[in-house]
């Protein structure tokens, strides 16, 4: 028997892949539960097992083709029967008296699903729908194979069918004659829109739809910070961990979101609610070759400057080698981005959605600062807040920032009011 084997619901909302890697070829044998190809999302590149054992019949899809949920990646000869033929094989032995066959369709409950990345997936011809549903995908032209269905049990309801028609007209309904494309004027490249340059695209539009934004700056004197982490960096390495700034900035926003709550939450725009979340789960931008990727720490408020400095370093690697999971890139109340890193002084970065502030920082650098009625050389931290104003008013922003420098310019504080 042949199985075609669908790319399955991969959550998040995500609807496509680029297949990076086949890990088998066409005659291969297969396990079930064996990796058979990667497939890169809008957010990370995951591994995707077989449902079945067999023999790999024909691969589908090449690498570098673009895939939607739904649609066949591989197909695997399983050694299978189907049931009538199970059934007529068996009539037709010897000793066996030939009967009218009927066709056995198991129970609901008894339907086997096959494996998903993140689940379960009904098998293309096993798709369980309420009555309902069938009956508007038939009247609607929607294939149940390709709809994850969100009823008790994977059941795919009328909503469910209704969102994948809606998916699925959306574009052709926005269909227009092509406007004419520049005409160029001399050499050029088309870089397709892809991997995880669609999902910056994707959330920065979501951002800008979503938010009011209002941007404020200031700067810290981190000349302390500096000395600072220029000692303890020394003890760091020797337990192999690169002190960066970033963990004090963490540290330091953690404290200063426990003081104004409205920044450290998102909006729910149905509900018409704020909601301010009581744990801290700040994002850090990380630059890699293939485009900004935010990773997120989990419960900054219960780990060690050393503690966030190690996994931070672990993410970052992660990040690069696109190692990094889905559940490290999502779940952030609060964003840091450091573009100081790469020279740039004050920014207007835009909203981590749905975050509700995101702090910017730059390059920190030697200038003439007054202190103690004296100009002398500081080393000068640019700080850029940006915040939607639906929820913060500038002056609750304002103060938020200055207790930021606060922590920054006396980093003892940090360490005597961590748990």
């Amino acid at each position: 028997m042949i199985f075609e084997f669908k790319l399955p619901d991969l959550g998040e909302g995500i609807t496509e892949g680029e297949i990076v890697k086949w890990r088998v070829k066409p005659g291969d044998p297969v396990e079930e539960h064996q990796i058979v190809l990667e497939v890169e999302t809008d957010k990370a590149i995951v591994e995707v097992p077989s449902p079945k054992k067999g023999r790999i019949a024909e691969l589908s899809k090449k690498e570098g083709d673009v895939v939607k949920v739904g649609e066949t990646l591989v197909r695997i000869e399983t050694g299978e029967a189907k049931a009538g033929e199970a059934k007529a094989a068996e009539e037709k032995a010897p000793g066996k008296k030939t009967t009218e066959e009927k066709a056995v369709v198991p129970p609901v409950a008894e339907r086997r699903p096959s494996v998903s990345v993140v689940g379960t997936l009904p098998e293309a011809e096993e798709a369980m729908a309420s009555p309902k549903a069938r009956k508007l995908a038939r009247d609607i032209g929607v294939d149940l194979s390709g709809v994850a269905g969100t009823g008790p049990g994977g059941m795919i309801t009328e909503k469910d069918v209704a969102a994948a028609k809606a998916a699925v007209s959306a574009p052709q309904e926005a269909q227009r004659p092509e406007a004419p494309r520049p005409e160029a004027k001399g050499p050029v490249e088309r870089v397709p829109i892809k991997g995880v340059r669609k999902s910056i695209v994707k959330n920065l539009l979501a951002s800008q739809r979503n938010a009011a934004f209002v941007t404020g700056m200031d700067d810290a004197d981190v000349t302390d910070l500096y000395d600072l982490r220029e000692r303890e960096g020394r003890v760091a390495k020797e337990r192999k961990i690169h002190l960066t700034f970033i963990p004090f900035f963490m540290k330091a926003a953690q404290h200063a979101l426990v003081e104004h709550p409205y920044l450290n939450g998102s909006v729910d725009e149905k509900g018409e609610e704020i909601i301010i979340k009581k744990y801290y789960n700040i994002g850090v931008a990380v630059q890699t070759p293939d485009g900004l990727m935010v990773s997120v720490v989990k419960g900054v408020d219960k780990k060690t400057i050393l503690e966030l400095a190690l996994e931070l370093q672990e993410l970052a690697g992660k990040a690069r080698d696109r190692k990094i999971t889905l559940d490290e890139l999502k779940g952030s109340t609060f964003t840091i981005s450091n573009y100081g890193t790469y020279g740039g002084t004050y920014a207007t970065p835009i909203i981590n959605y749905p975050d509700i502030a995101i702090l910017g920082t730059g390059r920190i650098s030697e200038r003439p600062w007054v202190k103690d009625g004296k100009i002398v050389p500081r080393k000068i931290l640019p700080l850029s807040l940006t915040f939607d104003h639906r929820v913060v008013d500038g002056a609750e922003a304002a103060m938020f920032l200055t207790k930021v420098v606060r922590y920054l310019e006396d980093p003892a504080r940090i360490f005597i009011e961590s748990a």
